[in-house]
């Protein structure tokens, strides 16, 4: 792989406070082993647009969707996990890029919301899947998203079945410190929406955050990026205070140009926001949801399953109606 020196001074300065201590378990930037981010060549809107050529919204989908770099989701659907993984990472590798990966997979996974009911079949075969995940990345430069809603989403949870998740999520960022050494992971943080900064920093650190190189908001949700960026920095506030540390956060752009009108399954009127990129507020800005992807069978997805994609959604995303 090519190791291409970036400077990352626009970052720098617009994240004082997010770099205020180390920021990572490890050394290793990605962003500098490589020439951009890569685009997924098999995401959903690619794949329709390809399939549906003639259809009057392919080409605004392939324009403005589907040749943005995305993240790739991984969970039961992705077969032999670390196959799966060592080959989205050595695809991206041999052309000298940056994947995006979001493991998704956490036992009990969205236990309270149900959507995106799911996950290992037990906390064990969770442990056993996310070391061959880090495994398949290996040495090559990746970014990965740990886990969406697995914070945020404790409403119905006993404090046993928290901790039980805690200790996943702990034994996640020792696998990828231990066998991906140039993969920064971000914590999943939920959103501004979901759980106050001090609560959110307080489960982030229980969690392990200490561990990764930091944190992700508004993963799947439309909430503007100032407000993101807001919390982020509140958390960070928190983390400072209460632990003596600070993480750098990511923000999920891929829907929210339009901001939030208080729905977070499949509302009408939303747009897609600015594309992935180093800086805007964050370290970085990244799409992680597809847009046009159902959020489940709600809202304008009514009568689709989560992750199904929907063109029509898709195409009125673009221009924000």
């Amino acid at each position: 792989m090519r190791r291409r020196l970036r400077a990352l001074a626009a970052a720098l300065v617009a994240l004082p406070l997010a770099f205020a201590a180390a920021p990572s378990a490890h050394a290793a930037d990605p962003t500098t082993m490589t020439s951009g981010f890569y685009v997924d060549p098999d995401n959903s809107a690619k794949r329709w647009a390809a399939a549906n050529s003639g259809d009057g919204r392919a080409a605004a989908i392939n324009a403005s969707i589907a040749n943005t770099p995305m993240a790739r989701w991984f969970g039961s659907w992705s077969g032999t996990i670390g196959t799966a993984t060592g080959a989205y990472a050595g695809a991206a590798d041999r052309v000298d890029k940056l994947p995006l990966l979001v493991a998704y997979n956490i036992y009990n996974r969205d236990y309270c919301g149900g959507h995106s009911a799911g996950g290992a079949a037990s906390p064990s075969a969770y442990r056993s899947w996310i070391a061959q995940f880090a495994g398949g990345i290996a040495n090559r430069p990746a970014v990965v998203i740990l886990e969406p809603d697995s914070l945020g989403d404790y409403g119905c949870m006993t404090q046993a079945q928290i901790d039980e998740r805690e200790s996943m999520l702990t034994g996640a960022l020792a696998e990828f410190n231990r066998q991906a050494p140039n993969t920064w992971v971000y914590m999943d943080a939920g959103n501004p929406r979901w759980a106050d900064a001090a609560t959110m920093a307080r489960r982030l650190h229980e969690a392990g955050l200490r561990q990764a190189h930091g944190f992700s908001l508004n993963i799947s949700n439309y909430i503007t990026t100032a407000e993101n960026t807001a919390y982020g920095n509140a958390v960070n506030r928190e983390l400072s205070s209460r632990y003596g540390y600070t993480k750098p956060f990511v923000v999920d752009t891929s829907r929210n140009g339009n901001g939030s009108n208080g729905q977070w399954c499949n509302p009408s009127g939303r747009r897609i926001g600015t594309p992935t990129q180093l800086g805007g507020g964050a370290e970085m800005l990244l799409w992680i949801k597809v847009p046009g992807e159902s959020d489940g069978n709600c809202g304008v997805g009514g009568g689709s399953s989560a992750g199904q994609f929907l063109p029509e959604v898709a195409y009125k995303m673009i221009y924000g109606y």
